[in-house]
C-alpha cells in the first residue's frame, strides 16, 4: 500500500495488522542501528602514543583495527597513508589509523617502515613490516586490500591476489629436467 492508501484504511486496521506494523517498526529500526554501528568509521584516523591504549586495546568487542606506522617523508608510507584512505571508506566496519612511528614506540628504526599491525579486541593478529613486505612503490590499493584480507579484518571482493607471483625460472627448468630425466631413467629399466 502507498502512504495514501494506509491514511485512508487506517480505521480499518484491527489489533493484529497493528501488532504486525509495530513489530516491522522495531525491526527495522534495529536493522538501521546495526548498519549504523558497522559503519560507524570510514576515515583514517590519527593518532599518537598516548591515544594507543584507547583506540587499539579499547577498540570494542569485534572490532577490527589497522594501524599504520609511519614516517613524513618516505615515499612508500605517503602511499600506503593514500591507500589506506580509499580503502577506510570501502571498508567502515574496520578501524584504520596512523601513527607517527616514534610517537607510538619510541626510537622505531626507519629501516622497519612502512609497518602495519593488525588487531582485533586488542591482540596482534597480523604484521607486515618494511618495504620489501610491500612490494615497493608500485604497490596499488588492490594489493593492500588483499593482504589486509589475509588476516581476516576485511572481508575482500577480490577474487585472486591482484600481484602476479614471480615464477623463479632457473628452478622450473631444472625441475623440468628432473623430471624428464626420472622418466627416462624409470624407461631405462
Amino acid at each position: 500500500m502507498t502512504l495514501e492508501e494506509l491514511e485512508e484504511n487506517e480505521d480499518e486496521f484491527n489489533e493484529e495488522d497493528e501488532k504486525a506494523i509495530e513489530m516491522y517498526r522495531q525491526q527495522r529500526l534495529a536493522e538501521m542501528k546495526a548498519a549504523q554501528m558497522k559503519n560507524k568509521f570510514g576515515e583514517v584516523l590519527e593518532i599518537s602514543g598516548k591515544d594507543y591504549v584507547q583506540e587499539v586495546t579499547k577498540a570494542g568487542k569485534g572490532i577490527w583495527v589497522v594501524l599504520h606506522l609511519y614516517k613524513q617523508g618516505i615515499p612508500l608510507c605517503a602511499l600506503i597513508n593514500q591507500h589506506l584512505s580509499g580503502l577506510a571508506k570501502k571498508f567502515r566496519d574496520v578501524k584504520f589509523i596512523k601513527a607517527i612511528s616514534t610517537t607510538c614506540i619510541p626510537n622505531y628504526p626507519d629501516k622497519n617502515l612502512p609497518t602495519i599491525f593488525v588487531y582485533l579486541e586488542g591482540d596482534i593478529r597480523a604484521q607486515f613490516i618494511g618495504p620489501l613486505v610491500f612490494g615497493g612503490m608500485n604497490l596499488t590499493r588492490d594489493e593492500l586490500e588483499w593482504k589486509i584480507s589475509e588476516s581476516g579484518a576485511i572481508k575482500t571482493d577480490l577474487e585472486e591476489n591482484p600481484r602476479k607471483q614471480i615464477q623463479d625460472q632457473l628452478m622450473s627448468s631444472i625441475r623440468a629436467c628432473v623430471q624428464t630425466r626420472g622418466e627416462s631413467d624409470s624407461e631405462d629399466d
